[in-house]
């Protein structure tokens, strides 16, 4: 499967929507938070999903995922990334966060809850826990959630 990475454009509003939303319900049943579900259009602004970068994955013609976070030359955070359920392990997951270590100049640090299955893919890649706290969740912070800061090194990879 080939997989192209470009900058988020506002035509891929509709579908980075619809993969965050199903995406998103994955995430939080794996961390026993599915009642703090929120869609994409309710989280956006407050969350600041255009606060940095946005990149799109695309393979077979359509938009497969998405991947968002601050970059430079001293390192960067991925704070969203999601791809599009019905294509989990055919290296979309993998080309976003790659394109996205390609573009920072140091280490490079992103949060996973609790439970979501996506820590073992970014321990894969080179990112080792660093930190487990338990707070307000991002996104719904009417709900307590318990999260790994994962931190990558260039020397890791």
């Amino acid at each position: 499967m080939t997989v192209g990475i470009r900058p988020y454009e506002s035509r891929d509003w509709d579908d980075i929507s619809r993969i965050h939303d199903a995406a998103r319900l994955d995430e939080l049943r794996g961390a026993g938070l599915l009642e703090a579900y929120l869609s994409l259009a309710d989280t956006y602004e407050n969350e600041g999903l255009f606060d940095g970068e946005v990149w799109v994955a695309e393979s077979e013609g359509r938009v497969a995922g998405f991947i968002a976070g601050s970059v430079g030359d001293e390192g960067g955070e991925i704070t969203w990334i999601y791809v599009d359920p019905a294509l989990y392990r055919r290296g979309i997951g993998r080309a976003l966060v790659e394109h996205f270590l390609a573009r920072a100049g140091g280490p490079v640090e992103l949060e996973v809850l609790d439970g979501n299955a996506a820590r073992i893919f970014y321990e894969s890649l080179g990112f080792v826990r660093t930190a487990t706290t338990t707070g307000k969740l991002a996104g719904n912070e009417t709900f307590s959630a318990t999260g790994h800061t994962l931190i990558w090194t260039p020397s890791q990879r």
